[in-house]
């Protein structure tokens, strides 16, 4: 059980540094890709322009990350409204196509993990590092948070798809 839950836990620590903690601009889609800025496996769900949260750049070291190593995640952004209690993520992760995890968990809670609190508000920069354990079973994971405000104004939606060997 400890494990099903660390290789979540190390995900949505992912996603929440993407989606919770970002700068004022947000990149243009030059390319038309949804990829978030930086040295991430992050995407946005889809244009990211009407979002409340605006990520600047996320960068992970090392990107992809690896299992029994550490992970260092920085990460930059703004909050063009500010994100009161009651504020939620739906997190789905899933292994191949076995769903790990489905659930809805408190933002506010989950941002403690990288030492926020809310009110969630202006720009945001951290730097968050974690261990990630070495029984990670070998595979693709994939996980999806979309966070809303207390009232379901969308903030932002992320994917991310790490491979672990």
């Amino acid at each position: 059980m400890k494990l099903t839950l660390s290789i979540p836990l190390l995900l949505s620590t992912l996603v929440a540094s993407k989606s919770f903690l970002f700068g004022n601009q947000q990149q243009p889609l030059v390319d038309g890709s949804l990829s978030v800025p930086g040295d991430n496996p992050l995407s946005f769900c889809a244009d990211p322009s009407d979002y409340i949260l605006t990520i600047e750049k996320v960068d992970l070291d090392p990107n992809p990350p690896e299992k029994g190593k550490a992970l260092q995640i920085k990460a930059k952004g703004n909050f063009t409204q500010n994100i009161e209690q009651d504020a939620y993520i739906n997190l789905s992760v899933k292994y191949g196509l076995i769903t790990l995890i489905n659930t809805q968990a408190d933002l506010c809670e989950q941002m403690k993990e990288v030492d926020e609190s809310c009110p969630l508000e202006g720009a945001k920069d951290f730097t968050k590092d974690v261990t990630l354990p070495k029984q990670i079973p070998r595979g693709t994971y994939t996980v999806l948070a979309d966070v809303y405000t207390k009232t379901d104004v969308q903030v932002t939606c992320l994917r991310a798809i790490v491979h672990f060997s």
